[in-house]
């Protein structure tokens, strides 16, 4: 499932080139997860004042509201002028001046949805309960140990949740604890302030390391230029079980945690 990382790198591929274009025509292929909430007539004429992220949603400012977009578990998107022609997997394209927008989505878990704004109760169901963002100004040390203090499950559970910081996904959740030596099963609410100190950074330093080389393709992800991402060549636990751990050499431990996999080093991270 693409994360916080390869939305925002996905984000910036198209965003500077998209804004300020002028919308000639929206279609829709097949059914996504949710309806597109208005008719596709009502985007003709609009102009794209922007695009924006919030957690993993990419919000596109128009001059009369804007569309929320969630790429699922398997979407990407694509813009360009010179696109070929829609496969069966294309199920929303929006025409515009500068080129044409497109989610390419083969499990249809993604979405495209109009809101008149952030405060229309279409936004506010998406968005309302979604914590601080990490890479923000907001994300700050002090009120995330207070808020770990109130959490009686297991931290990977609380940092998947997305209701105190959002956008720490799978991938990232097992490398920001092997970062801060702290082990996923360890309860929230357990955590020092020095440890909840050392994951807050680790969840900034990983995230800004991730969007800096482009995400994580494990699949089938690329951004809007087509360009796949790196990052998981240099994880340091995540996918690795029965691997030697990168700093002590001991095997990398995998389990599974509320249905996802989990990946640790019982030597690095400590309960």
């Amino acid at each position: 499932m693409p994360e916080l990382p390869e939305v925002e790198v996905t984000r910036l591929s198209f965003a500077s080139r998209i804004a300020g274009a002028h919308i000639h025509t929206a279609q829709l292929g097949k059914p996504l997860r949710w309806p597109l909430g208005c008719a596709p007539d009502l985007l003709h004429g609009q102009r794209v004042l922007g695009v924006r992220r919030r957690g993993k949603y990419l919000l596109i400012d128009l001059t009369d509201g804007l569309l929320l977009l969630h790429l699922g578990m398997s979407g990407s998107v694509s813009f360009g002028h010179d696109l070929p022609a829609p496969g069966k997997h294309d199920h929303f394209e929006l025409t515009t001046s500068h080129g044409t927008l497109r989610l390419h989505d083969p499990r249809r878990f993604g979405a495209v949805v109009y809101a008149l704004g952030e405060g229309d109760a279409a936004a506010h169901k998406l968005l309302g309960r979604l914590g601080v963002e990490p890479l923000g100004d907001s994300f700050d040390a002090a009120s995330f140990h207070t808020a770990l203090k109130l959490k009686k499950t297991a931290i990977k559970q609380v940092l998947l949740a997305g209701e105190i910081v959002v956008g720490v996904g799978n991938i990232y959740a097992s490398e920001t604890l092997f970062l801060a030596g702290i082990r996923p099963t360890t309860r929230a609410s357990r955590l020092s302030k020095p440890r909840s100190q050392r994951l807050h950074s680790a969840i900034r330093h990983v995230l800004t390391q991730a969007v800096a080389k482009g995400g994580s393709t494990l699949k089938d992800f690329s951004n809007a230029e087509g360009q796949t991402g790196y990052f998981q060549l240099e994880a340091m636990v995540y996918d690795r079980a029965g691997q030697p751990c990168k700093v002590c050499g001991g095997p990398i431990k995998g389990m599974r945690q509320g249905q996802r996999s989990t990946f640790f080093c019982a030597v690095c991270q400590k309960p």
